[in-house]
């Protein structure tokens, strides 16, 4: 799958992702912590009711900000070194240059490595964010924001297939073609290069049905771009001893990609929509397709499906030093309108044309499979709906003086198995340190396929407030350990408040 095509071609920032639950707050990632700590148009999509919390900051009401990105990749197996040359390969297609190309032998080596691995990947872009925050009319906020989210785990047939495409090991005979000559030979292990470059096709004489072919894989994959709104206020209390706060937020949801498959005791459920820009060539089936659409965007692709999400929250502040905070986000849903495709499970895989992949860039195994002379047997929709991938968040936090604040948050994941959402609960812990105008954070969190990961980061904070930049990491381990299982950093150098 041609991935992210323009989003980020202006960035060229070298950075090295796991579960990422704090929206496009980049001061929070170092923290790991987002529900208690977020405001202004950070909130948006994690706690709505903070808006009415005020900027923190004297006489500061208007905050505004963009250019603000985050990056990750994660694995429960793969060491960082082997993530880098996925992060290399997806970064050369970003910014349209040459990575490094894998040879036959190279195409094993990662088959046997990537097999079995769950790995997930997200990016975040924020075009720009806008917050109104005063006590008596509470906290308004908008922003832009772009997100893509990639899981997978494919078994070791299926990895095979991917990496190795007609040359996999499930072919026991080849076409080769030699000097206008054709023929058929069998696949071996020890067939020159030469012969390899020369096959056009891979035969099984043995064929398996695709869900036995693909039992125990599955890819979650979407490409949203979702402008955001929110409205939080201050609801009874008084601010010594007790304050209740209330938050509603929503977005308009516009999709430029989406797959979803699983395969699993014995059933096989794949439902795609990908814009043009993707370059998916679906061959004939397309010509019957009722959803079939063709049409490319110059600058980012034409979006194949519009929806919406809500997301309702409330908060209390006690004795202005401990925040507690629950949200539940984005219910919702997106109706897909454009190149609606399904698995159709009644052949069996006898043949396959296509190569497999040329470098480390996994997330192109979705061509593999939608291609013409690939993996799947397609049939066209007219429509498909995809419940949004909302989540549960609970979040407190304790302020110890004006320097130090520190904080526990659990999110969970109330529809796992939709694309975009995160794989299991993450609980986590962190907090901050202000010295003047440097804030330091760190913090821990685990769950799930996440393991343990170390987030730190550093924002400056300059005239009282008036101006932030800062970079975090979400598991600093990847700077000194070759035995991490990430590669990730957050950026923001543009906000301001007055």
């Amino acid at each position: 799958m041609k991935l992210l095509i323009l989003l980020l071609s202006f960035s060229f920032i070298s950075i090295n992702i796991v579960a990422q639950t704090q929206g496009i707050a980049y001061p929070q990632v170092g923290k790991g912590v987002a529900t208690t700590f977020v405001n202004d148009y950070h909130s948006l999509g994690v706690n709505s009711s903070a808006l009415g919390w005020g900027t923190g900051y004297k006489d500061k009401r208007v905050t505004m900000g963009l250019a603000e990105f985050g990056f990750g990749i994660y694995s429960d197996s793969l060491n960082s070194d082997k993530l880098k040359n996925f992060y290399k390969a997806v970064k050369g297609e970003i910014l349209n240059s040459d990575s490094d190309s894998i040879d036959w032998k190279a195409q094993q080596a990662a088959a046997a490595d990537y097999a079995g691995s769950k790995i997930s990947m997200f990016v975040n872009y924020n075009w720009g964010g806008f917050a109104f925050q005063n006590d008596k009319f509470g906290g308004i906020a908008i922003n832009i924001r772009e997100n893509y989210q990639w899981y997978s785990k494919f078994n070791n047939q299926i990895t095979d297939l991917v990496f190795k495409g007609k040359l996999s090991n499930y072919f026991d005979s080849l076409t080769i073609v030699v000097g206008g000559d054709t023929s058929v030979i069998a696949n071996s292990s020890t067939l020159s290069s030469d012969t390899l470059n020369s096959v056009i096709l891979g035969t099984a004489s043995v064929p398996l049905r695709l869900s036995e072919l693909t039992d125990g894989s599955e890819i979650r994959s979407v490409w949203n771009r979702f402008y955001n709104f929110g409205y939080g206020r201050k609801i009874l209390g008084k601010d010594s001893v007790f304050v209740l706060y209330g938050g509603i937020g929503g977005r308009f949801i516009q999709s430029m990609a989406m797959f979803n498959m699983e395969s699993k005791d014995g059933e096989l459920y794949m439902y795609s929509s990908i814009s043009p820009n993707f370059n998916i060539d679906y061959g004939n089936v397309a010509t019957i397709n009722p959803s079939t659409f063709v049409e490319k965007g110059k600058l980012l692709p034409k979006t194949v499906g519009n929806g919406y999400g809500i997301d309702l929250s409330l908060s209390a502040i006690l004795f202005n030093k401990l925040k507690i905070a629950a949200a539940v986000n984005n219910i919702g849903s997106v109706t897909y309108t454009r190149n609606v495709y399904r698995v159709s499970d009644t052949l069996s895989l006898t043949s396959m044309s296509i190569s497999g992949l040329s470098d480390y860039n996994i997330s192109q195994s979705v061509n593999k499979f939608l291609d013409e002379g690939g993996l799947f047997e397609l049939q066209g929709q007219e429509e498909y709906v995809l419940k949004n991938a909302s989540d549960f968040r609970f979040g407190a936090s304790m302020d110890f003086g004006k320097a130090i604040k520190v904080g526990v948050d659990f999110v969970a994941p109330l529809n796992r198995e939709n694309p975009g959402s995160i794989a299991n609960p993450i609980v986590s812990v962190g907090g901050e340190v202000r010295l003047k105008f440097i804030v330091l954070s760190a913090g821990y969190f685990g769950g799930g396929i996440y393991k343990n990961n170390i987030p730190v980061g550093i924002n400056f904070v300059l005239g009282d407030g008036s101006y932030e930049i800062g970079i975090s990491s979400y598991d600093a381990i990847s700077f000194f350990s070759k035995k991490s299982n990430s590669i990730s950093a957050a950026f923001g150098f543009a906000r301001f408040r007055f």
